[in-house]
């Protein structure tokens, strides 16, 4: 399906292109959200009416995200989640909790701003990248931590891992000594032992 952009999109066009995209996309996304329009003529003819002041509003939009932007590039909010000793969380951190996290620390955020590349699944100090307008990207950075201490540490930089990989150690050691040493002496005497002695 043609389109005719009324906004830039995103690995797609700037304003004024035609574009040619799957339908559900045009159906589902572009048409609804009011980001194009249909490629006939007279559409053509609407958007060069309107293309001066479609222009005048991309433009406003975008130095209202450029200020925001300078408030927020660089800020770090922390997500507090439950996980293994391993450091995997049960679940993952979407786009939904980090723009709660912001919402919580006063930032406003809309998950459809947060551009993720996969769920974060792990404990740690991850960049983001958010989109605050087709042209102006920032990074935030994202704290997952099992405690508000725990995130203190890990934005310190200091590996929360270090204990738990030492007692890991250790009970391997102490487990491989086990077996190696006095288990198998005291071991009860196979079946086939006992019958042959008996005999």
């Amino acid at each position: 399906m043609d389109l005719i952009l009324l906004e830039r999109v995103e690995n797609l066009g700037q304003i004024g292109d035609v574009v040619k995209v799957r339908a559900g996309y045009a159906r589902n996304f572009l048409l609804p959200r009011k980001k194009a329009l249909r490629a006939n003529d007279e559409n053509r003819k609407l958007f060069e009416q309107q293309r001066t002041e479609l222009e005048a509003r991309n433009l406003e939009r975008r130095k209202e995200a450029e200020a925001v932007a300078g408030k927020l590039d660089g800020r770090s909010f922390t997500v507090i989640r439950q996980a293994s000793d391993m450091g995997l969380l049960y679940g993952s951190v979407s786009t939904r909790d980090i723009a709660e996290s912001a919402s919580a620390a006063g930032v406003h955020l809309n998950r459809s701003q947060v551009r993720l590349d996969k769920p974060l699944k792990n404990l740690g100090v991850f960049a983001v990248r958010v989109a605050l307008h087709p042209e102006v990207s920032i990074s935030i950075t994202i704290n997952i931590a099992r405690s508000p201490e725990e995130a203190e540490r890990q934005a310190r930089g200091e590996n929360i891992f270090v204990g738990a990989e030492e007692k890991s150690a250790e009970a391997e050691t102490g487990t491989a000594e086990f077996f190696e040493e006095g288990a198998l002496k005291d071991a009860p005497e196979s079946e086939e032992d006992g019958e042959t002695q008996s005999r």
